[in-house]
């Protein structure tokens, strides 16, 4: 069984960063392709971030230039950092894992509240 674990979400002012980190118990990560969604109250749950098991990385079109998704082998860690945030961004941030080759391996993390808010 894969475990996930997000942390690293709270509350950062409107132009500030935070960093989101998906940790891994039970596996490499370095085998599977790891996305970041998200979804805010009422809405329903977007892709912010994709990185394949090979390292190329997708971006959804409100956080391109803002956000960066980056893997840590060492860490077996995968990471979201995210910058300029704006009040948009206020969501459940949810780590996702899917074994390369087998969709129907796919594991999600707890989630993690970010708020953005002066």
């Amino acid at each position: 069984q894969v475990q996930l674990v997000e942390s690293g979400g709270g509350l950062v002012q409107p132009g500030g960063s935070l960093r989101l980190s998906c940790a891994a118990a039970g596996t490499r990560l370095s085998v599977f392709a790891i996305d970041w969604f998200r979804q805010a109250p009422g809405k329903q749950r977007e892709l912010v971030a994709a990185i394949t098991s090979g390292g190329s990385t997708n971006y959804g079109d409100s956080v391109k230039g803002r956000f960066t998704i980056s893997r840590d082998s060492i860490e077996n860690t995968v990471y979201l950092q995210m910058n300029s945030v704006k009040p948009e961004d206020t969501a459940v941030y949810y780590c996702h894992a899917v074994l390369d080759g087998r969709p129907e391996f796919s594991f999600w993390g707890q989630g993690t509240q970010v708020t953005v808010s002066a």
